[in-house]
């Protein structure tokens, strides 16, 4: 069926679209946080041991399980979900992750599964911390030098 939208809808609809970007993005930094430390810790780089990329990355993993233990739905879903039915779009239920995965594997699976999934991901984040350490207090080899050439 087609759905009418007024004019009003429309600002609703660009915000609702605006939190899924923002989701999205999330999500990327979430996961390709880690990859970027493993890879960038294989190649010697010392942008992946930066004090406040590490924190973040922690932190953003922390929420999402954080979340999922406690039951509480993201507050991005929540809000992209009132955005759209602000604008009578269809909308989901659920978590952000576990509607994508569902929609991208045609994979249901009961909540704990996604809980598990984001716990286990959580501690490869803490293994990297062990094993690659940010470098709080340390000079960044490579980094100070070409800001220091730069200044000079």
């Amino acid at each position: 069926p087609q759905t009418r939208h007024m004019s009003g809808d429309v600002p609703f609809q660009y915000l609702a679209n605006g939190v899924l970007v923002l989701h999205v993005v999330v999500v990327l930094f979430v996961i390709g946080g880690l990859v970027f430390i493993v890879l960038g810790n294989s190649k010697h780089w010392p942008s992946a041991n930066i004090p406040w990329f590490r924190v973040t990355h922690l932190a953003a993993i922390a929420v999402v399980i954080a979340e999922a233990w406690a039951g509480v739905a993201c507050p991005l879903t929540t809000l992209e979900t009132w955005l759209r039915v602000r604008t009578d779009s269809a909308s989901y239920h659920g978590s952000f992750i576990e509607h994508w995965l569902q929609r991208l594997l045609y994979y249901e699976a009961p909540s704990w599964v996604f809980t598990l999934g984001y716990t286990l991901f959580g501690l490869l984040v803490l293994f990297t911390w062990w094993y690659f350490p940010p470098t709080f207090g340390r000079r960044l080899e490579g980094v100070a030098d070409v800001t220091l050439r730069r200044r000079g």
